[in-house]
């Protein structure tokens, strides 16, 4: 019998820092690009306004975060979002329909 030992930190090699992918680190470049934009569009005196302007950094930081299973938590997500955007009508083809049409008896 063959048995191979995976070592659990395997794919950590193909991450940037060891914990986050290109799309991470962009998305939360974004969060605080906007969070920036908004730091010097609104008046910022009261705490509301920066809890207001602070808020993009903070989801796209929560989103980013290295926990456990979280790129599932992100695909249901984008599923979820796919869902709602696009068409409703589902294109199936499948073992007992033969080029998406009934077959005939």
């Amino acid at each position: 019998m063959n048995n191979f030992l995976i070592p659990a930190n395997a794919k950590k090699s193909m991450l940037i820092f060891g914990l986050f992918t290109k799309f991470d680190l962009i998305l939360f470049l974004v969060g605080i690009g906007i969070s920036l934009l908004l730091l010097v569009i609104l008046p910022v005196e009261q705490i509301m306004m920066a809890i207001i302007a602070l808020l993009p950094v903070l989801i796209t930081g929560f989103l980013v975060m290295p926990v456990p299973n979280y790129y599932n938590i992100r695909t249901l997500l984008s599923s979820a979002i796919q869902f709602y955007m696009n068409q409703r009508k589902f294109k199936w083809k499948g073992w007992c329909v033969p080029h998406g049409e009934e077959k005939k008896r």
